[in-house]
């Protein structure tokens, strides 16, 4: 089985959401054999442009058109991004709230991977229909503030409700959401808030199911 984790903080070791992601994977390391994991930094990868002769050929390609062999080269690009993306079984999205949504990067990353006769196609009445099945995906995020359900935040949250809704649209609905918040109130609560999302992740490493995310995992005895 391939996990991919694509990062989405640059900030590296001084990240409130990264230590936590890491520890969750090694968890799945340490519990599974045979699990493979590759790592996108998306602020540290030079992402193919989502413009110039690329954003010609998405839109050459929504209305049923060919990719002109001048423009070959340069959408092979975005096509081994989408080949990256898809040949993994589970992702692990590592996502700190920004401005109420996703980090630019983030956002940037999914605009070059979202692409007609990829992820997703029309079909004789217009309407899209997902071409991404049988995946599992994890976002593990760090908000400033409580942005949950009983939060007079919660109205304010839109990274998870975007997340469902792109990700849902290519066709990955089975998504879990651990949030560690409310991260900057008090030193007593970011540590309360990364205890519980460490015990939530604990618990799902060891619930994941292999004929949920495709390849089986196997146990290690």
């Amino acid at each position: 089985m391939k996990l991919l984790h694509i990062v989405a903080t640059p900030r590296e070791a001084r990240s409130n959401t990264l230590p936590v992601a890491t520890d969750f994977i090694d968890a799945l390391h340490t519990q599974h054999s045979g699990l493979e994991v590759d790592v996108v930094d998306l602020f540290r990868s030079d992402l193919p442009a989502v413009a110039g002769t690329n954003i010609e050929v998405k839109y050459d390609l929504m209305v049923g058109g060919a990719i002109d062999k001048d423009h070959a080269e340069s959408w092979g690009r975005i096509e081994h991004l989408i080949a990256d993306f898809l040949a993994a079984d589970i992702y692990v999205i590592t996502c700190p709230m920004w401005n109420f949504s996703i980090p630019y990067a983030l956002k940037y990353y999914i605009d070059c991977l979202v692409q007609p006769g990829y992820v997703f196609q029309y079909n004789e009445q217009g309407y899209p229909v997902p071409m991404v099945h049988g995946k599992k995906l994890i976002c593990i995020t760090s908000r400033g503030a409580d942005y949950g359900p009983d939060s007079p935040m919660n109205v304010l949250d839109f990274q998870e409700p975007y997340l469902r809704a792109i990700f849902g649209f290519i066709g990955i609905t089975d998504i879990e959401f651990v949030n560690a918040q409310p991260m900057d109130v008090t030193p007593e609560l970011r540590a309360a808030a990364v205890s519980s999302a460490r015990e939530r992740l604990e618990a799902l490493s060891a619930t994941i199911a292999s004929d949920r995310v495709g390849a089986p995992l196997d146990p290690i005895s």
